[in-house]
């Protein structure tokens, strides 16, 4: 089954703590593919798919963070109208629940196509019934893009 893993760390709500995070990773070398942040009053989460997930881990819990990873879906929609129904659908019919769900930041030759992250109830389910479309979904090699 192809997933991707997904780093979240949770920060204080307060200004610069992204822009840490971000210079941390990239001083490691480390490229972040898709991001969603998120506060809810003195703090925030920020969820993350690195192109070195351990890397990442590591420099995050060397600079004192304590971030956790999970298995998430990457799938990838046709961009026109409907498009993202082509994978919601089947996780709809399913049964699958989509808990949330981000984009990548951008892709070299994407133009025709978006890659979105997708956090479900059921990943096992969730995998079956996108391939059973045709979905492309992506594992690993997501990291090299």
């Amino acid at each position: 089954m192809k997933t991707v893993k997904e780093i979240c760390v949770k920060l204080e709500n307060k200004p610069g703590e992204l822009s840490r995070i971000s210079e941390l990773l990239g001083a490691g070398g480390i490229n972040i593919l898709a991001l969603t942040a998120r506060t809810e009053a003195a703090t925030g989460t920020m969820s993350f798919v690195a192109t070195d997930p351990s890397r990442a881990l590591n420099i995050l819990q060397s600079s004192g963070y304590s971030p956790t990873v999970q298995e998430i879906i990457a799938a990838e929609t046709p961009s026109h109208p409907g498009g993202l129904n082509a994978v919601l659908k089947p996780l709809k019919l399913a049964g699958v629940n989509v808990e949330y769900l981000y984009s990548c930041i951008g892709s070299a030759g994407c133009s025709d196509r978006t890659i979105l992250l997708l956090g479900v109830d059921n990943l096992s389910a969730a995998f079956e019934a996108l391939s059973k479309e045709w979905i492309k979904l992506y594992g690993e090699e997501l990291y090299n893009y």
